[in-house]
């Protein structure tokens, strides 16, 4: 299986449709993970049976993910202009397997089975922000939230593959308006780099936010 850093060198150059592909390659591996990256089930569970609490376990697991976005973010911001063609793809999809780990480590501690597919379009979806997510319903471009398409009586690849198609257009631009502000505002490059840091941390603190309000417990919904 590919590493998401692999997936990630060719995404800006790709149609929307391939680009969406690569999201769910980098979903897979975000799920599954491998000896290096371990999978969202065996981080959610090492962080319960580190913290004994379910909620007190999602707590670890965005600790954990922030400090890792703010890592990766540093690794692909440092060096300015001269690496933007490398980093920005390589950061796409560094944050979005971040991204995507910590969503569905939350989702599976809340009781979702993450090899769903309605859960997995869910998780990519969510990747889109509150703000962006609430935008494109009243828009009428989504037809609903994630929690919506998690808990849908039935799988729409349709709808899916027009999440992956769009989260992977908004990261790519949201991503590569970041590089260019890090090179505009912070010419020292290892300035810069504390810069995309920060910002890759903030957006991962914002993104945990959202979710942990979208994917309630699931036993909730039962009541």
């Amino acid at each position: 299986m590919a590493n998401a850093a692999d997936i990630g060198k060719q995404v800006v150059r790709r149609t929307p449709e391939v680009a969406g592909g690569m999201l769910r390659s980098v979903v897979d591996f975000a799920i599954y993970g491998n000896d290096a990256f371990p999978g969202a089930k065996v981080v959610g569970a090492r962080a319960l049976q580190s913290r004994g609490d379910r909620e007190a376990a999602i707590d670890n697991v965005v600790t954990q993910h922030i400090s890792l976005a703010s890592a990766q973010g540093f690794l692909t911001s440092v060096g300015g202009l001269i690496t933007l063609p490398i980093g920005l793809p390589a950061n796409i999809a560094g944050m979005a397997a971040v991204g995507v780990r910590m969503v569905a480590a939350i989702a599976h501690l809340r009781g979702y089975d993450v090899e769903d597919p309605r859960v997995r379009a869910a998780i990519t979806l969510a990747l889109l922000g509150d703000d962006q997510v609430r935008k494109l319903i009243e828009a009428g471009k989504l037809p609903t939230s994630p929690l919506a398409v998690a808990t849908a009586p039935t799988f729409d690849p349709r709808l899916e593959r027009e999440i992956s198609e769009r989260v992977m257009a908004s990261m790519g631009s949201r991503l590569g308006g970041k590089h260019l502000a890090v090179i505009v505002l912070r010419r020292i490059p290892l300035v810069g780099g504390g810069v995309g840091a920060a910002v890759d941390g903030w957006l991962t603190y914002g993104l945990a936010s959202y979710v942990k309000r979208e994917f309630v417990a699931r036993h909730q919904l039962t009541r």
